[in-house]
Order: C-alpha cells, then sequence, then structure tokens
C-alpha cells in the first residue's frame, strides 16, 4: 500500500462548508460504508494531486490517516472541474482486507514470441484488457497473466483458460467470456485471395 493521506474532519457539511475548504486549498470527501455513519473529511490539494499521479489512488486500497488512527479505504469517485480538471470532491469506501469488492484488473499477455499463430503472421485480437473480479481488499491483484504461447490461428482464450490469482472470481459467471483471439492478419487473407 503505497498511498498515504493526512486527513481532517470537517465539522459542517455543506455545499458552502465545501466551497471554503476548496478556498483554502484543499478538497474535500466523504469517507462511507462499513459499520459507522459517513464522516465530511478534506485534505491539501497537493497530496491528493500527487496520489492521483502515482497511478495508485483509483486502483489500490489507500490509507488515511487522522490524528495518529488510520483506515483502509477504497476510491469510489473522484469528482473534477469541467474546466480546470482540478479534482474539487473525493469519495471513499471503509474496507478491511477481508472485505469482498469487485475491481477491473488489467489483462497482461505472456507467451507471445513462443505462439504458432502470432509467428505464422497472425494478429493478437485483444476483446478484454480488463477482467471485473471480486476479491478481497487486501488482495488485489496487480494483473492476471494470460498466456497465449500455445495458441494458432483461430485459437481463443475464454476465462476458464485463466488461472486467477488466490481469492478472485470473475464477477461474470453466467458464459465463458473471451479474453483474446488469434486472427489471421489481413495482408495475408487478402493474398489467399488473389
Amino acid at each position: 500500500m503505497s498511498v498515504v493521506l493526512d486527513v481532517d474532519i470537517r465539522e459542517n457539511s455543506g455545499t458552502g462548508n465545501a466551497r471554503a475548504a476548496r478556498r483554502d486549498g484543499f478538497v474535500p470527501g466523504i469517507v462511507y460504508g462499513g459499520d459507522e455513519a459517513p464522516v465530511s473529511i478534506s485534505f491539501k490539494y497537493n497530496e491528493v494531486l500527487k496520489a492521483l499521479n502515482s497511478g495508485q489512488f483509483l486502483q489500490s486500497m489507500i490509507e488515511i490517516s487522522h490524528d495518529g488512527k488510520k483506515q483502509k479505504v477504497l476510491t469510489k469517485d473522484v469528482q473534477f472541474h469541467p474546466v480546470s480538471d482540478f479534482p474539487v470532491h473525493v469519495d471513499f469506501y471503509r474496507v478491511t482486507n477481508k472485505t469482498l469488492i469487485e475491481v477491473e484488473v488489467t489483462v497482461n499477455f505472456i507467451g507471445e514470441e513462443e505462439s504458432p499463430g502470432l509467428k505464422a503472421n497472425g494478429t493478437l485480437n485483444v476483446v478484454r484488457y480488463s477482467i471485473e473480479v471480486k476479491c478481497p481488499a487486501g488482495d488485489i491483484p496487480e494483473s492476471i497473466d494470460v498466456d497465449v504461447s500455445k495458441l494458432d490461428i483461430g485459437d481463443a482464450v475464454h476465462i476458464s483458460d485463466v488461472t486467477l490469482p488466490k481469492g478472485a472470481k470473475p464477477t461474470i459467471t453466467d458464459r465463458d467470456f473471451t479474453i483474446a483471439t488469434i486472427i489471421a492478419s489481413r495482408v495475408e487473407t487478402e493474398d489467399d485471395e488473389d
């Protein structure tokens, strides 16, 4: 967990209070979920910008800290100003390491150099660049490896062919969806017709 934000509790909520926080260089937000009541918070604008630029703010579990007390949260929503594109409000959801959550995880294709279909001038046709999985909040995978080393032209890899990380299950369970296929290149197809 690489992102830790120091937050201040806002006693009052509402539009006027949020605008005052923004004028003072803070980004207002709210923490909700779990068995506790929602809490209005604010944190320094530059810390939010740094967290957003780290790439870990939206996809990973982060920690917020107030007076030495730490709470694990997930970023549920970030609202941006329509003109300046600065963050103006952030919603967080309280979680524990065992809380089951649904997240999209990036697909990482491996074995492209060994694939007979790609060696025969085929093309990797990616159907899904990410897979939505249900997993414990403390074990969110960085990526899911999909092996295409044995695929030939016309072959496909489905979710049933993929070994998901421990504790992760696909959210789509009613069908065996396709992740990628190997197709013949367009140039090769045109040559065959000639």
